[in-house]
């Protein structure tokens, strides 16, 4: 049982050595990986400093240029909306509101001029249950472009802050 005693407590004395004559490069390993993460966080907060800068200076026209984007499709969608045979039939449905406004309105003029007492009633204007349909559904497509594009412009700031150089 002592030799296997003297083994054990000579393997226990080389790997003493062992870790020994390791823990000094190791210690300066983790001193270099330290030292280098903390030149890379200074590095990106100086990159992220740089690119907020550069936000602040250019919104306006970032701002501009993404409100005006929409131009060319808004000028599309109308196009393509009045080109629709049951936009043109929605139209004409709608109208027929207007048109009982001028005639109510042409009465109460006449009624007005006579100097007699006006009986036309006013004119009972309502929104038609399709277009609170057709705005939920476009701003719900609006939001999920408007999130991707928040999307792109993290990722735009990320690479920016991550690049080297």
């Amino acid at each position: 049982m002592a030799t296997e005693i003297e083994k054990a407590a000579e393997r226990v004395a080389k790997l003493r050595a062992q870790a020994e004559k390791l823990s000094g490069p190791l210690a300066d390993a983790q001193a270099q990986l330290d030292a280098a993460q903390e030149a890379e966080s200074v590095r990106r907060a100086e990159r992220e400093e740089a690119y907020n800068r550069n936000v602040v200076a250019t919104w306006r026209d970032h701002a501009d240029e993404a409100a005006n984007s929409g131009d060319d499709a808004h000028a599309r969608f109308l196009a393509a909306l009045s080109a629709e045979p049951w936009f043109a039939a929605y139209v004409e449905y709608r109208s027929a509101r207007y048109k009982r406004g001028h005639v109510l309105t042409e009465a109460q003029r006449a009624q007005t001029a006579l100097r007699e007492a006006v009986t036309v009633p006013e004119q009972r204007w309502y929104d038609a249950a399709i277009l609170d349909e057709i705005q939920r559904t476009v701003e719900k497509q609006a939001a999920a472009l408007g999130a991707k594009f928040s999307e792109d412009l993290d990722a735009q700031r990320e690479a920016f802050v991550a690049e080297r150089g």
